[in-house]
């Protein structure tokens, strides 16, 4: 039986997610495409095939004809319209953040908490690139030792908008990296550092930070909103026996005038659409059979990376290191960290 499914948020990322279930993904049905801007809306039902339209999505949420729902609104909605879905009964993928609030993630896990079972899919998608994939199973299978540090670099082209600024890059860009080092090393941080250099202009110089881990590694991240010159994320793995390494990705490379020349991806969708695709096939198998992706990243989470990012933004304002603290986790969520 086809999955029925709310779309609810038709921008970017609601449009990319729509068009992946609608064109590469079998088993799903668009049912309803829900957005604050009907005309937004409707442009996307029309071009992905969606049967309806609407404007409130907690009037999608609880359609009985919709089986699941993809959250991909503003972040502000996104532990709201999660614990909408949870009320329902129906299985969500949302768009990261869980929230850029650790209180509202810790609502979001006691509402599954009360009823026994997970229904947030947190779409922390780098846990199914293929580089991620091939650097943990490096680290999981011995061949580097024990791991040491981890190095990260998030680069983009320019801030994404002009009252940007460096407290979000830690909460809208680097979450990203402090779900994926968490989950490719298998460890809790318990501190994290933060720093900038000074740049000649007024745009929003890299945030550096440096995270210790439960388990005695280092996790170092560089959020660079303001690279110039591409999108560009690579990390590195140091064990004490090897290491191993995401290099920047391309299809293909010119040789011509004396020079060999790469180009960059402009943002993120060209970098990782293998990875969105891999899990939402991941999303789809989960409503279907009700067993939680195994890779997936869930409630728990969500509010691991914004206690981290929480921490994050104090260091930086406070130029000091400032220890992470998290709840003990429920018994619901699997013991991910072995």
């Amino acid at each position: 039986m086809s999955i029925r499914l709310a779309v609810i948020g038709a921008g970017i990322m609601g449009s990319d997610h729509a068009r992946i279930f609608a064109e590469d993904l079998p088993g799903v049905t668009l049912q309803v495409v829900c957005d604050a801007s009907e005309e937004r809306a409707r442009h996307l039902a029309d071009r992905v095939g969606a049967k309806h339209v609407l404007i409130d999505p907690e009037d999608a949420i609880a359609r009985k004809d919709v089986d699941a729902v993809l959250i991909a609104s503003p972040d502000f909605t996104h532990a709201p319209l999660s614990l909408a879905s949870i009320r329902a009964s129906k299985p969500v993928l949302c768009e990261k953040p869980l929230s850029q609030f650790s209180r509202e993630c810790l609502e979001v896990m006691q509402s599954e908490v009360a009823v026994g079972r997970r229904f947030v899919q947190v779409g922390f998608m780098r846990r199914f690139d293929q580089s991620y994939t091939e650097m943990k199973a490096a680290l999981d299978g011995g061949r580097l030792g024990r791991a040491l540090m981890m190095h990260n670099f998030h680069r983009n082209v320019e801030t994404p908008q002009t009252d940007f600024t460096a407290a979000m890059a830690i909460t809208n860009s680097a979450p990203h990296e402090f779900d994926v080092a968490r989950f490719v090393v298998g460890v809790e941080y318990i501190s994290i550092s933060a720093f900038q250099p000074r740049r000649s202009d007024s745009r929003v110089a890299p945030v550096l930070m440096v995270l210790e881990t439960s388990d005695g590694q280092l996790v170092n991240i560089e959020i660079n909103n303001n690279a110039a010159y591409g999108y560009d994320v690579r990390a590195e793995l140091v064990g004490e026996r090897g290491a191993t390494s995401i290099s920047a990705l391309a299809f293909a490379t010119v040789d011509a005038g004396l020079q060999h020349v790469r180009r960059y991806e402009e943002d993120w969708r060209g970098r990782y659409a293998e990875a969105y695709r891999r899990q939402n096939r991941a999303f789809l198998k989960f409503v279907q059979t009700g067993e939680f992706p195994e890779i997936a990243a869930d409630a728990w989470d969500g509010y691991c990376a914004a206690v981290a990012a929480e921490a994050g933004v104090r260091a930086l304002a406070g130029n000091r290191r400032i220890a992470i603290e998290t709840v003990s986790p429920s018994n619901l969520y699997r013991p991910v960290f072995r």
